[in-house]
């Protein structure tokens, strides 16, 4: 018997980053967005104002080699405003990891920004997993500049 109170609404959703290094918590999000949506696009940020670890291509090619096991991502770059490149790409879920209320509280900013850019387009955000909340891509670039490992 179907459930005329659910709706059925396919969505693609969106999970932006720079990625400079991709991380297990950014893994561990991915994973997740990707049982929950039927399409995930996992956006790499080219951010002239930066100067990152690893270049564009490097970024991709690494998220790549760690998503292949998932059919339903793809890995893209842009540049520029999100919610311009989220509306390309039909997108109208942008996806967000939290890993501490000072995540939340820069997110919330952001994600009031976007929606008064595109009020169609809706920030979601999931919690990192407890395993991963103490990872960041400073902290693991910081370890691996003074040869530490974290494995």
């Amino acid at each position: 018997m179907e459930d005329k109170n659910c709706s059925t609404k396919v969505e693609t959703a969106i999970y932006p980053g720079s990625f400079d290094p991709v991380t297990n918590g950014h893994l561990d999000i991915i994973e997740r967005a990707s049982k929950i949506f039927p399409q995930l696009v996992v956006a790499v940020l080219s951010n002239p104002q930066k100067t990152p670890l690893f270049t564009l291509e490097e970024r991709k090619e690494m998220l790549q080699k760690s998503t292949e096991h998932l059919p339903n991502v793809q890995i893209e770059t842009f540049s520029g405003l999100l919610v311009r490149f989220a509306r390309q790409k039909g997108c109208r879920i942008i996806i967000r990891g939290l890993r501490a209320i000072s995540d939340y509280e820069y997110e919330t900013q952001i994600a009031i920004i976007n929606r008064k850019m595109a009020p169609e387009i809706e920030t979601l955000f999931l919690p990192t997993s407890s395993e991963y909340s103490y990872l960041n891509s400073t902290v693991v670039k910081e370890i691996a500049r003074f040869g530490g490992c974290l494995a």
